[in-house]
């Protein structure tokens, strides 16, 4: 095994800047020198050993001169020394040397500091030579009766570590263990005990824990955890002892540590399928999200609840839970929300959609007194679409949540209101009995709406739904207010000339009724007149738009009038009322034409919003049965096609998602009984304390491990060839925007590498986070080398370099070896996602509008 390989204890930081002292004069510093200076040279003597340098000559020099002295940080230095300075000769026997070493770690075992007795029983878990460990188990085993807990729970430590390397120093560690315990008082101490005790010999533990089960609620939550871990690991090796202690979980959900809670929760989650289990850990997972107020953990237990509610038994559970769940809502944070709106959606079912209605309408209306902030638009979007999915499953909640979003609409958000409208044209295709409700709504707030997207979708749909001679008026009268006096151009041109003074706004005062002297009673009237400033004044929202240069409202106008004159005229008998209000819409479309061409906007009517008018215009003008279907019977039928075909798409993903939890089970599937099946072969459930164990490691993907062709060998990329003085091939794991270089180096000659570096460079958006360290290879050694590369951006990207090394001994220059490069693909890092329409378009839109515009001239030149 290399140095690698093995488990790094201590990291010490190396300065490249100063020269490599000699042996001779780091043996006169640790001989003569001061405190200081022997400091200084001891820890030169540790780097250099870690570069692979022998310095057999200084052993009795440190034994004599250094390992006397009674300084605190000398004795911390020597810890790390004596770890990884070699302690055999070439032939696997103790150096003689050692036997001295020995009996002053025997003396630190005894010292009357309990920081050194601590600390030396640490660095004894570190030793892997029992001879060195033979002599000091007196000394270790006395330290379990100090006085300081320190010294008593590392002293745990080190029984338990030399147990298991090698037992026959120590055969009763158990038994001794188990009695410390029985009487040890330090939650620290108890905890390392039960620990050894898990480990070791399972049977004691559970011997002890039958003994103070009900006390465990009193314990530290350390101990806690890992009597959590204990009662986990039994159950999960021999489900007939549940039974004995779920009551003890049970007791553990109500325990003040956070920690712990989670802990017994996912325990008992694991162990119990009964509802009432479910709905315990449920709750109590519900409780930390909400008291706990780290976002992180939030989402980390949200993901726990969503994957209770994964299984179908379990869902039924949760579904009457989804009032507590709303309780956080309260979050401020926009992801804890999004994924809480998300699980109360799936939850939802007929018994508990009125109530999870009421609870969205209050926060909706809530949002709408906070002060604005980023967030808080977001969160209005979300709970709108909520409300939206909400009405789509359960057509009775329509009538409810219309009338409260409709308000929504004159939002400054764009965002909101445009999915509030998405909603609403929802709404009133598929509900014919929410029409008249939907079309009074939209005409109380059509005048109020500020931006021109909303105001074109809510003309669509007035003009599309108006199926009333009243509402078709009404829908002309709004349009008129909306336009302001007609005709435009000529209206703006007197403004602007001062003829008509808008900003003067005659008024007459209310009349007040006053008492005389005579007391008879007179009336007093006044004209006032007020002058706004500039900045008061404000156009109707229409003609703004108009002044403003966006005409392909216009043109949504003009479909809108075309189609409400069209059923105007099968309405009304009057035909002097029919010619009337065609000659009306004709003349608005008109007015807009003139002022579209007039210089008054800022920006010109385009082309293709002239021809819509005009369009529009001609068909007012023949109305022929072909234009009225057309107009009125096909925009709507297209409208219920893409809703159905939407529909369609969203039950077949439920339909997918369904699949996916039922456990389907084959006619020729073999049948387990639990009762029957041996211990060995209790896979029906997996180790989660292995698992999460597995997930801090980095090794998540279980799956791989059983799919061969999922393999890391398919990973692998070979860097240099077999002939090479340096063999170097690198595994690439990828994990979203982070990529990890996991490279192996060999040295295939018979001479030690120095300053053996792995020094790479990058090729496009990708970055090196550190530059890998140097190290050095013993003859036909080998050694793992890591690299961080950071994606930036959507892009493959190339990784090469070289491995550069000098010989040891030679006075030739570095020596260079090319590495192969590496191709890092896009499809590597990028996840599959769905997003909506709107969201398409408005990253499609950002997108687009990130581009640099360049202007270029070009210069005509005739030859």
């Amino acid at each position: 095994m290399t140095a690698a390989e093995n488990v790094c204890y201590t990291l010490i930081n190396v300065t490249n800047d100063s020269e490599p002292p000699s042996e001779v004069s780091l043996k006169a510093d640790l001989e003569k020198g001061e405190i200081k200076a022997k400091t200084e040279a001891l820890k030169k003597v540790i780097i250099m050993i870690l570069n692979g340098e022998k310095l057999p000559g200084l052993l009795m020099t440190i034994i004599r001169f250094v390992l006397p002295l009674q300084d605190h940080t000398i004795k911390k230095l020597l810890l790390v020394f004596w770890e990884i300075v070699p302690k055999t000769t070439p032939d696997g026997k103790l150096l003689q040397e050692m036997i001295l070493v020995c009996d002053a770690y025997r003396k630190d075992l005894q010292h009357p500091n309990e920081f050194i007795r601590g600390s030396t029983l640490r660095f004894l878990c570190k030793l892997k030579e029992s001879e060195l460990l033979e002599p000091l188990m007196p000394a270790i085993r006395a330290c379990l009766e100090h006085r300081h807990s320190y010294v008593r729970r590392n002293a745990v430590l080190a029984i338990y570590t030399i147990y298991r390397n090698f037992e026959h120093l120590i055969p009763d560690a158990p038994e001794l263990i188990h009695d410390f315990l029985v009487n040890e008082k330090d939650a620290s101490c108890k905890r390392n005990a039960f620990m050894m005790l898990i480990h070791a010999d399972q049977d004691r533990a559970l011997d002890y824990l039958s003994t103070c089960i009900d006390q465990v609620h009193t314990f530290g939550d350390i101990l806690q955890l890992v009597i959590v871990e204990l009662i986990y690991k039994v159950c999960h090796a021999n489900p007939s002892e549940r039974a004995r202690f779920i009551r003890c979980i049970y007791n553990l959900l109500q325990s003040s540590s956070p920690a712990v809670k989670y802990e017994a929760a996912g325990t008992l989650v694991t162990l119990s399928s009964a509802p009432t289990a479910i709905k315990a850990a449920a709750q109590c997972y519900i409780d930390l999200i909400i008291k706990e107020s780290d976002n992180n953990v939030k989402l980390i237990v949200l993901d726990r609840l969503i994957e209770l509610k994964e299984h179908p038994t379990h869902e039924r559970v949760l579904q009457d839970l989804v009032m507590d769940i709303l309780r956080v809502l309260t979050t401020p944070d926009l992801e804890v929300r999004k994924k809480t709106l998300q699980l109360a959606l799936d939850l939802v079912s007929s018994r508990n959609v009125e109530e999870l209605v009421i609870v969205l309408k209050k926060e909706v209306i809530k949002t709408n007194n906070v002060t604005e902030h980023e967030d808080t638009d977001k969160y209005r979007q979300l709970l709108v679409r909520t409300l939206h999915s909400c009405s789509v499953r359960f057509p009775d909640m329509a009538a409810n949540v219309i009338p409260v979003l409709m308000e929504f609409l004159s939002d400054t958000n764009e965002a909101a209101a445009a999915d509030v409208l998405e909603f609403v044209r929802e709404a009133i295709q598929r509900f014919d009995n929410l029409r008249p409700l939907i079309i009074e709504k939209m005409l109380e707030v059509f005048h109020a709406i500020k931006t021109v997207k909303i105001f074109r979708g809510a003309l669509w749909i007035l003009g599309e739904y108006c199926s009333t001679k009243e509402d078709i008026q009404s829908v002309m009268t709004e349009v008129r207010r909306s336009l302001g006096e007609i005709p435009i151009v000529e209206n703006e041109l007197k403004k602007e000339a001062g003829e008509v003074k808008p900003e003067e706004e005659v008024t007459a005062a209310p009349a007040p009724k006053l008492v005389t002297e005579m007391g008879t009673y007179v009336t007093q009237s006044a004209l006032s007149t007020s002058r706004p400033s500039k900045k008061e004044e404000d156009r109707p929202p229409l003609r703004g738009f108009l002044m403003d240069g966006d005409f392909y409202v216009a043109a949504s106008l003009a479909t809108t009038l075309t189609k409400v004159a069209l059923r105007y005229v099968a309405l009304a008998e009057d035909k002097k009322r029919q010619n009337s209000f065609v000659a009306e819409a004709m003349l608005i479309m008109a007015t807009v034409l003139h002022l579209g061409k007039s210089s008054l906007p800022k920006k010109p009517i385009t082309d293709d919003d002239v021809d819509r008018i005009s369009l529009c215009l001609k068909v007012l003008s023949e109305c022929s049965p072909l234009m009225n279907d057309i107009f009125n019977k096909e925009c709507r039928r297209s409208l219920s096609h893409m809703l159905a075909v939407r529909l369609e798409e969203e039950k077949l993903s439920q339909k997918k998602e369904s699949e996916k939890r039922n456990v389907t089970v084959q006619a020729d599937d073999p049948i387990s009984f639990m009762q029957l099946t041996a211990k060995n072969e209790m896979t029906s459930k997996e180790d989660q304390f292995q698992l999460s164990l597995l997930a801090a490691m980095g090794n998540t993907q279980r799956k791989e491990a059983a799919d061969p062709l999922a393999s890391k060998l398919n990973k692998v990329t070979q860097l240099t060839g077999f002939s090479d003085p340096v063999y170097a091939e690198a595994y690439v794991h990828v994990n979203q925007y982070d990529i990890v270089l996991d490279v192996l180096v060999v040295n295939q000659t018979s001479d030690t590498l120095q300053n053996c570096t792995l020094e790479l460079a990058t090729l496009g958006d990708l970055k090196l986070v550190e530059k890998p360290s140097p190290l050095t290879l013993a003859p036909h050694d080998f050694a793992n080398i890591k690299a961080n590369v950071k994606v930036a951006s959507t892009e493959n990207g190339i990784i090469f370099g070289n491995i550069v090394y000098d010989v040891s001994g030679a006075a030739s220059d570095r020596n260079c070896v090319v590495l192969s490069d590496i191709h890092i693909d896009i499809m590597d890092y990028i996840q599959p996602a769905s997003c909506t329409d709107a969201e398409f378009r408005q990253m499609w839109g950002m997108a687009l509008s990130l581009g640099d515009k360049i202007n270029l001239s070009q210069k005509k030149s005739f030859s």
